[in-house]
């Protein structure tokens, strides 16, 4: 037997440092720059995350996704997602330990499909943390489904022409470039006859027309970017990977980045857990604690244990990549992963809420953020409803159809299979009655 529900020891002090660090020194950052993670750093603010980055580096915990060829500790899923869980707590954390989304992903398949001239390029300077990326893949029209995709890059000699608009590109607007998924043969199935191109953002004809926030965010606010790429000229190296692998490249950035998610998801859950338990401790009415009702005793319990649930599925499915080292072979776990993560966090954060009253419903508490944030969840990398889809076919594979009118299961058929089986010892029993 090889389970086992301990990390080992070396690996759990770094978790435990790493606990302390981000909720001493980094969730401040949270409170004064709010926001700011993905804005290029000046002078001033440099001179406080650059110690804290400095700091994770010293303890080997920076960038730890990558291999050490690229200065990471190659670490698999199940610690990344333990450490992942801690990180979750702070929107700052990810950046100040080097693995801030859409950028792991896209130095994951940069490391994976660049070349050499392009991992100086562009990779580089991401893993460094000194600039930042965008991954520009969904359309007005489309969203997230490829087939429906038309923005199109065409070739111009010894280079490619770029033409269309692109929709919620995270970071654009702070980006040193994006990496962008374009058609490149239209008479072909989707999944064959796409490119990814790595498009500096000062490119002639990249326009972002204008950035979209989150619900409560002012217009033209927020980081997620329309974008019209309107006669972007690249030159023929800034194809990322071989013609027509778009798909092949997304689905290598997408799985191991949605466990991540769910992990950090779980770390901002948990925080609204200790947050319903500190106030139902902490006040009273109608002569009792809250914590002595039993309408919050069964918000916390449900709490936990959709909580604890979700974590050892996440874990689960973390420890199966590492074990088989394909995605495809986790693919139902990673989709079942990020059906049920948005309910988990929007749950939790919502009974927090209620603890709170008037208090938790006001912007002085985080629970609308939460609750906002689990919504996006459940459609980014792809709404709920189509991994829901993939769930299912995968499940259906392991069965079969039933080879007889009855189901396989129909008593009356099963009680005539296992008389036939005991027959002889039944005509004893007759006879002997």
């Amino acid at each position: 037997m090889a389970w086992d529900f301990e990390t080992d020891p070396e690996y759990q002090a770094q978790l435990d440092w790493a606990n302390e660090f981000v909720r001493d020194e980094v969730e401040p950052l949270d409170l004064v720059w709010r926001g700011k993670q993905f804005t290029p750093p000046d002078d001033r603010l440099r001179q406080v995350i650059d110690p804290l980055k400095d700091e994770v580096r010293k303890r080997r915990l920076w960038a730890t996704h990558l291999g050490p060829e690229l200065g990471g500790e190659g670490h698999g899923q199940l610690k990344l997602s333990l450490l992942n869980e801690i990180l979750g707590r702070s929107s700052w954390a990810p950046v100040i330990f080097g693995c801030q989304a859409p950028d792991t992903g896209n130095a994951e398949i940069i490391a994976h499909y660049g070349t050499p001239e392009q991992k100086e390029r562009y990779l580089r300077p991401l893993l460094a943390g000194e600039v930042f990326s965008s991954y520009s893949m969904t359309e007005p029209h489309a969203g997230s489904d490829p087939t429906q995709f038309t923005t199109r890059a065409t070739r111009d000699g010894d280079g490619w022409v770029i033409n269309g608009w692109k929709f919620f590109s995270s970071n654009a607007s702070t980006a040193a470039f994006l990496i962008v998924m374009a058609v490149t043969d239209p008479d072909v199935s989707p999944y064959h006859g796409m490119s990814m191109f790595l498009v500096p953002a000062d490119t002639p004809g990249v326009n972002i027309e204008r950035n979209i926030g989150l619900s409560g965010d002012p217009l033209g606010g927020g980081h997620h970017a329309l974008i019209h790429y309107e006669d972007v000229r690249v030159p023929a190296d800034a194809l990322l990977g071989g013609e027509g692998q778009a798909f092949a490249i997304a689905q290598t950035r997408l799985g191991g980045g949605r466990i991540h998610h769910a992990m950090r998801t779980i770390g901002q859950a948990r925080k609204a857990l200790d947050m319903m338990c500190e106030r139902a401790l902490s006040r009273t009415t109608k002569g009792s604690l809250l914590a002595d009702k039993q309408f919050v005793q069964g918000y916390i319990a449900d709490s936990y244990a959709q909580l604890t649930q979700f974590r050892l599925l996440v874990l689960y499915t973390a420890w199966s990549i590492d074990k088989h080292n394909d995605y495809r072979k986790v693919r139902k776990d990673i989709a079942t992963v990020k059906v049920v993560m948005p309910g988990v966090l929007h749950d939790i954060a919502l009974r927090a809420l209620q603890v709170h009253g008037a208090l938790g419903a006001s912007n002085e508490m985080p629970f609308h953020q939460m609750i906002m944030g689990a919504s996006v969840l459940g459609i980014a990398d792809g709404p709920t409803e189509v991994h829901k889809v993939t769930v299912a076919r995968q499940v259906l594979r392991d069965y079969s159809a039933s080879d007889d009118l009855w189901p396989s299961q129909h008593i009356p058929r099963r009680l005539a299979a296992a008389r036939a089986k005991y027959a002889e010892y039944l005509e004893h029993e007759v006879g002997n009655q």
